[in-house]
């Protein structure tokens, strides 16, 4: 069982489900002065946030995730959440006069989301900056912009190797704070659209970022995701549910099965497949820490989508 840090947001999540599309209700010639309101179906109130959907989906996989983030004083419903499922929390710190973090997610029908964020105590700086004895791996999730510009060169002069997530923070990380977490991290993760604010923000291309990390790991929803090195790229298609739900926390179940591929030695490709399959049980359910895993049940979906065993 590894020790993996993972460092993010802690957040309770109201997700909301839009049955139109977002884009019938927007005016091209009225862009400039938005004022739109969307009728929803069902909302609900989940925990959530970057490393606790990281966490929870190491925690299914067998590994031992440490959260480095900060809560309020509203934390106690989620921590038990967490130590339900064998979570450690002691890692995590707690602002007493401030609130855990809070997101909102609005989905349509075409899995375009609109989400607001609110940091509340999340915004507080970690420290002391956390222990890495012991740690296989940590992973820097959007979250406390202090941390994201603190823990890549806190890891990298531990010796620990980090995966780097920037995700949701890009327009409030700078340019530099962008570049210097993407050097030396192990894999760069993104979603197509937030390399290209990545891209326009720090004027690195791809082959610009693979010089810097090992691995840059571009996601494409239910099309797939690229895998890109020095030496090329390669392609790995999504596995298809038969009945999607929502697709909030998919992209952090499928960091962590990437994660999990990795410290098991696995090849990129290897890695990114069991990232595509975990993230397929998020989508079947409401919510982003809702499933759950029988004995055995990833690897028959892995062997039904890809036609090879996994010996995870």
């Amino acid at each position: 069982m590894a020790r993996v840090l993972v460092s993010g947001s802690l957040a309770y999540d109201r997700i909301m489900d839009f049955p139109g599309l977002f884009k019938d209700h927007f005016l091209a010639d009225k862009l400039h002065a938005i004022s739109v309101s969307f009728q929803v179906e069902t909302v609900g109130d989940n925990f959530g946030g970057c490393a606790g959907n990281i966490a929870y989906n190491l925690s299914l996989l067998g590994h031992e995730p440490h959260i480095i983030a900060t809560a309020g004083s509203d934390i106690e419903r989620y921590k038990a959440h967490l130590k339900a499922h064998g979570i450690d929390t002691n890692t995590i710190r707690i602002n007493p006069q401030g609130f855990t973090s809070s997101a909102y997610v609005m989905t349509d029908k075409a899995d375009n989301q609109i989400a607001a964020f609110s940091l509340g105590a999340g915004g507080t700086p970690y420290q002391p900056l956390p222990s890495t004895e012991g740690a296989a791996l940590a992973i820097i999730g959007p979250g406390c912009v202090r941390d994201m510009q603190v823990l890549p060169q806190h890891y990298r002069a531990a010796g620990v190797p980090y995966m780097y997530d920037p995700g949701q923070a890009i327009p409030a990380l700078s340019a530099d704070d962008l570049k210097d977490g993407i050097a030396g991290a192990a894999a760069v993760f993104a979603n197509d659209y937030e390399f290209d604010l990545i891209s326009k923000k720090t004027g690195w291309a791809e082959k610009d970022v693979v010089q810097k990390a090992e691995t840059l790991v571009v996601t494409y929803g239910d099309k797939g995701s690229r895998i890109i090195t020095k030496a090329g790229e390669s392609s790995v298609g999504s596995v298809p549910v038969e009945d999607p739900i929502d697709p909030t926390g998919a992209g952090d179940a499928y960091r962590a099965g990437y994660i999990a591929g990795y410290l098991k030695g696995f090849d990129r490709e290897k890695c990114a497949k069991i990232a595509s399959a975990l993230a397929s049980f998020t989508v079947e359910k409401y919510g982003t820490q809702t499933h759950a895993l029988q004995p055995g049940e990833l690897a028959t979906r892995y062997k039904e989508r890809y036609d090879q065993d996994l010996p995870l």
